[in-house]
């Protein structure tokens, strides 16, 4: 019964985060940016997606083209055939720069399992505390991946989410939202990316190991020339 307790309170947490970030909007949106070099847009309307990233290089113009049914890479306009591995590559690349970019959306996914944690005090603010893991079932390729969600106490706003994965050699990552904007109802950040290239350290205690100054700040994952639209 506890558990469920804070299932629920956890989801609870989730739904009103959701709202404040862009909630129904998510359903009806186009968005388009920049990251490192490349150009993805998102549009999610009516139930269905289509999420792509172009890009140019010494083979022209690039495109990658992920929707509810396939994923295509095209080249100079072209359809350009890739053995299955690779195109799995590729699929979950596009879809992870979106899934953060679009965050905490995708928390209300069936395969989502929720817990509440416990409330923390960061920097003088006071937050919930969410640990999420996935179903094997509808979970993607890293379902057994963790992520723990700080959502700030009065305002719902998502300022720090933390991930646990296995792929690449594992390791935990955990990001610092600023440049905070909201666009037309969806709210968008920028990151401070910190590492800590340990699988076996507990991720819900990393929170305690940023507080101390002891995560690597790795990189910073900026969001540029974002544009997003309402969809009819």
């Amino acid at each position: 019964m506890i558990a469920c307790g804070q299932t629920n309170e956890a989801r609870k947490i989730v739904d009103q985060a959701i709202g404040v970030h862009g909630g129904k909007l998510y359903n009806q949106i186009y968005l388009e940016f920049d990251f490192r070099g490349r150009h993805y847009t998102a549009r999610r309307q009516n139930g269905l997606f289509t999420y792509t990233r172009e890009f140019q290089d010494s083979a022209g113009l690039t495109r990658d083209i992920l929707t509810n049914k396939e994923f295509v890479r095209t080249v100079n306009g072209d359809t350009f055939d890739l053995p299955e591995e690779r195109a799995n590559a590729f699929t979950n690349s596009v879809n992870a720069v979106i899934y953060f970019a679009l965050l905490p959306q995708a928390l209300n996914d069936p395969a989502v399992n929720l817990e509440l944690i416990d409330d923390v005090s960061i920097n003088g603010k006071e937050y919930h505390k969410v640990k999420v893991t996935f179903n094997k079932q509808g979970g993607g390729k890293d379902h057994e991946d963790v992520f723990i969600y700080w959502f700030e106490k009065d305002t719902y706003r998502m300022d720090y989410f933390s991930y646990l994965f296995f792929s690449d050699g594992g390791g935990i990552r955990f990001r610092k939202a600023f440049n905070t904007r909201n666009i037309n109802g969806i709210m968008v950040s920028d990151y401070k990316n910190y590492a800590l290239n340990d699988t076996t350290f507990d991720i819900t205690r990393i929170d305690s190991l940023y507080l101390n100054d002891e995560l690597e700040l790795l990189s910073e994952i900026r969001l540029e020339n974002l544009q997003v639209t309402l969809l009819e």
